[in-house]
């Protein structure tokens, strides 16, 4: 089992959650991924949505109320939809009344369903807003979850240098001035690709999983300090960025320390907790003449190795285990095998 390493200086962060969204905001933001439209409600738009959970109101419009979770976007289906057909016209402006009396963020409706003018008109009058997708219900609702997921689960802020290494998502932190940027930058000129800067916002993503990403204003933007303010995207290209990415591995970037400890063989991995989420950490001290460039890139391709099942301090550690087995054996006795090179000809 990997050990927890003590909390850094770097890692004083303050976990933040939102407690609300606006329907405004909410609408904003998926209209153009899922072609959403508002039928009713716009007067509602500045509700706000607390849960990042949906409901399906099925019970509610039958006439039970007693769970009817009414704080939550509300999906109707066609379940819903094929409900509210079969009634009379009285019958379903009863049952949508009783439903649009509570204090409702939103409605959704999937599949491009028509929906009763009679009922749009209540939604009107009750200020509740309310969408139409032609997304599929089962598609809708995980669509839906997902952004609702992103915009609730905790998230942080973190000072650093967030890089894409081969796949991998690489967190450089360390003390002011210590050289994070100045990493990046030379890892992006090898062909990797910058997520953030000096700000990166960290957000828990479901279990065991953290993504990072900049800020609005940050953007791919990059101080070098000595050279000031550059961006990388008009500098480097569109292939030189992404926007987000899993973070897999932090290295925690210092100045060589002689009475520090730093690991040798890799067997004995720490990890950090950042969000209840533990990854992978390495300390990485610097000294002149050390290319922190290309460790880094071996440390992003290590990590895919472990990944894919190979682990090389596991297996020198074996082999070394079998040899000592083996001279145990026969008393040290065993002579020393010298392999049998070919003459080179070139």
């Amino acid at each position: 089992m990997p050990e927890e390493t003590p909390k850094p200086a770097w890692l004083n962060y303050k976990p933040l959650q939102k407690e609300s969204i606006s329907v405004k905001f909410f609408f904003e933001e998926m209209k153009d991924r899922f072609k959403l439209r508002l039928l009713a409600g716009s007067k509602g738009l500045e509700k706000r949505i607390t849960d990042k959970n949906l409901h399906r109101p099925g019970l509610a419009l039958a006439g039970y109320v007693g769970l009817f979770t009414f704080h939550r976007v509300q999906i109707f289906g066609n379940t819903e939809l094929y409900y509210l057909h079969s009634l009379s016209d009285e019958d379903r402006i009863k049952a949508f009344s009783t439903l649009a009396s509570f204090s409702i963020p939103c409605i959704v409706i999937t599949n491009s369903n028509e929906f009763d003018p009679n009922l749009i008109a209540l939604c009107e009058e009750y200020g509740i807003p309310t969408f139409l997708t032609p997304i599929e219900t089962t598609k809708a609702i995980y669509f839906i979850s997902d952004f609702l997921d992103d915009q609730f689960n905790l998230h942080t802020s973190i000072h650093g240098s967030f890089i894409d290494v081969y796949g991998v998502g690489i967190l450089f932190v360390g003390k002011s001035s210590v050289g994070k940027s100045e990493v990046a930058l030379d890892l992006i000129e090898r062909g990797h690709r910058l997520v953030a800067d000096d700000v990166v916002v960290v957000t828990q993503k479901g279990e065991g999983i953290l993504m990072g990403s900049g800020t609005e204003l940050g953007g791919h933007f990059m101080e070098i300090r000595g050279l000031g303010i550059i961006n990388v995207r008009e500098m480097f290209g569109i292939r030189a960025i992404r926007f987000q990415k899993r973070v897999e591995v932090i290295v925690e970037l210092e100045v060589w320390d002689d009475k520090a400890v730093y690991t040798r063989t890799g067997l004995d991995e720490s990890v950090v907790q950042i969000l209840g989420v533990e990854v992978q950490h390495l300390k990485l001290p610097i000294i002149p003449g050390k290319n922190i460039t290309v460790i880094s890139e071996v440390i992003a391709l290590n990590y895919l190795l472990k990944h894919y099942g190979y682990d090389a301090s596991s297996e020198f550690a074996k082999n070394l285990e079998h040899k000592i087995a083996i001279k145990s054996e026969d008393g040290g006795a065993t002579e020393r095998v010298t392999p049998y090179f070919e003459h080179d000809f070139e």
